[in-house]
């Protein structure tokens, strides 16, 4: 009768860590795809006009990637009297690492562009924690018996817990005015994206963002 009893226990113990378990992907979920500004900041020494003129690039060695990031940020700052224009549209740029500037600066120059907005991955963090399994309050009288201890202890060791994986991805936007020689920053932000499930809910949690953040700190 008592192993029945212990089993009974363990299989309610097995439930409770399944429902953890549950309530803690939900709580990831929740969590997932999301971006959050950790950094913003305006320079408050740019005393220049404000932009009209637009170019957003991304830094990715994925064409597909960095098109949809340019794609869908032009479209989120854009506004009445500002023109955004995605790099791919006007940018040819090879599979390589070498940047060709007077190109670069070639068709900011034809194209009248007065500002750029650049966003590059600077961090990915991986880490695992350990999520233990529901814990008892037991009396300090279950010591005094060996079927007290054992029981209780058995309930324990048969509801493990379990190792949740985590990826943080960190992303740094700056946007520059093209209208000195050397560039002057306007504003730099750096978000973070918290399990996401997949590149494109990236780039939307990173867009709805920074498109907040401009229009909350008037950068456009």
């Amino acid at each position: 009768m008592s192993g029945m009893r212990w089993g009974h226990r363990s299989s309610d113990s097995r439930r409770a860590l399944a429902i953890t378990a549950a309530l803690a992907a939900v709580a990831t979920v929740a969590w997932a795809n999301g971006a959050k500004l950790v950094v913003s900041w305006k320079n408050p020494a740019y005393s220049g006009a404000q932009p009209k003129r637009v170019l957003v690039t991304g830094m990715s060695e994925d064409p597909a990637i960095r098109a949809d990031f340019e794609d869908d940020m032009a479209a989120a700052i854009a506004k009445d009297g500002v023109e955004v224009i995605p790099g791919n549209h006007i940018l040819l740029r090879p599979d390589s690492p070498e940047m060709d500037e007077n190109y670069l600066k070639g068709q900011i120059r034809d194209h009248k562009i007065d500002a750029v907005l650049t966003t590059r991955m600077i961090r990915v963090d991986k880490s695992q924690t350990y999520i233990s399994g529901p814990s008892y309050v037991v009396p300090f009288t279950y010591y005094n018996t060996f079927w007290g201890y054992y029981g209780t202890v058995y309930r324990q060791v048969y509801t493990p817990g379990y190792l949740r994986h985590d990826t943080t991805v960190r992303i740094e936007t700056n946007f520059y005015s093209t209208a000195g020689e050397s560039g002057e920053l306007i504003w730099t932000g750096t978000s973070e994206t918290f399990n996401p499930s997949s590149a494109k809910k990236m780039i939307d949690g990173v867009v709805k963002t920074i498109a907040k953040e401009f229009k909350k700190k008037g950068i456009l």
